[in-house]
């Protein structure tokens, strides 16, 4: 995910409202050679102002983000992110933690707030090679298949589409 060892995407599984309140995504980050994954919900969204969301399902016993946005003059934003989370296994969570998660998730989260800035500024890259439409029917056909990871949805595609081309080939 990174060069560095640390790294975070962000998947959109559900849509709503222009990711709005309500969309849900999946997180899915890298720290140094662990790669822990967790599905969050949109809980507040005020554009160009602030984000919030929390997870519903993943390794944490608690997990909730912010990031606020505020205007200090023409093409200059500070971004503040804001992450409120608390480790699993009670005792040895926060020992782990202190160790060696808490140092490498700020190097996670300042890593994309870098790849967040790139892509403001025009010099950074999308990681998204499809279209919002196209990914809005790859999510129509997750629904179809009862939600199965977007991976299956697009290995079933792939192979229908291999299964359609033998036969237009013979």
């Amino acid at each position: 995910m990174s060069d560095k060892g640390v790294g975070m995407t962000v998947v959109p599984m559900d849509i709503k409202d222009g990711m709005g309140v309500g969309t849900t995504f999946r997180v899915i980050a890298d720290f140094n050679g662990k790669r822990l994954e967790w599905d969050c919900e949109t809980t507040e969204f005020d554009r160009e102002e602030r984000i919030s969301a929390k997870m519903i399902d993943g390794p944490f016993k608690k997990w909730q983000i912010t990031n606020e946005f505020k205007a200090l003059g023409d093409n200059l934003t500070r971004v503040t992110m804001t992450v409120d989370y608390e480790m699993p296994y009670g005792l040895l969570g926060g020992i782990v933690n202190k160790i060696k998660f808490a140092k490498s998730a700020e190097r996670g989260m300042e890593t994309a707030l870098y790849k967040v800035r790139g892509l403001l500024e025009g010099n950074g890259s999308i990681p998204v090679y499809i279209t919002l439409d196209a990914y809005q029917k790859l999510l129509a056909e997750k629904k179809k298949m009862n939600n199965v990871p977007v991976s299956t949805v697009l290995t079933a595609i792939l192979e229908k589409y291999s299964q359609l081309e033998a036969k237009v080939q013979n």
